[in-house]
């Protein structure tokens, strides 16, 4: 089996798949225009899918106040340093920049709606 997709309930469902297009390079696979809002988004592989929908049927989570190692979304980056500078700019909020012992550099931010998002370059990649 391969995982089809993972799904989250947000505040702001078209806003933020606007956001993670414009900032973060995935693609709308498919869109409801109407409430839940339910979209999926893939990353640039086509391979790897985020669902995401404001469904009143389960309470939205306060993302802001989670820690990021409770849930975060990671992203390959091929410069984490720059991109950290341009999603800043888009609105993220920092949370760590660290480099591992073996040379990975990995990013943590909060997306304007408070999700965890990391940015890593491993110094071997994972996938």
């Amino acid at each position: 089996m391969k995982i089809e997709h993972f799904a989250i309930n947000v505040p702001e469902p078209q806003a933020m798949a606007d956001w993670y297009v414009r900032n973060l390079g995935m693609n709308i696979v498919k869109q409801m225009h109407d409430a839940p809002f339910m979209t999926f988004l893939a990353d640039n592989s086509g391979k790897v899918m985020l669902e995401i929908y404001r469904n009143d049927k389960a309470p939205v989570p306060n993302y802001t106040d989670q820690h990021p190692l409770v849930v975060h979304l990671a992203f390959v980056s091929e410069d984490p340093g720059k991109d950290k500078i341009r999603l800043l700019e888009a609105g993220a909020k920092e949370v760590s920049d660290d480099i591992l012992s073996d040379g990975s550099h990995l990013v943590m931010l909060k997306d304007p709606w408070g999700i965890s998002v990391q940015l890593c370059k491993r110094s071997s990649p994972m996938i």
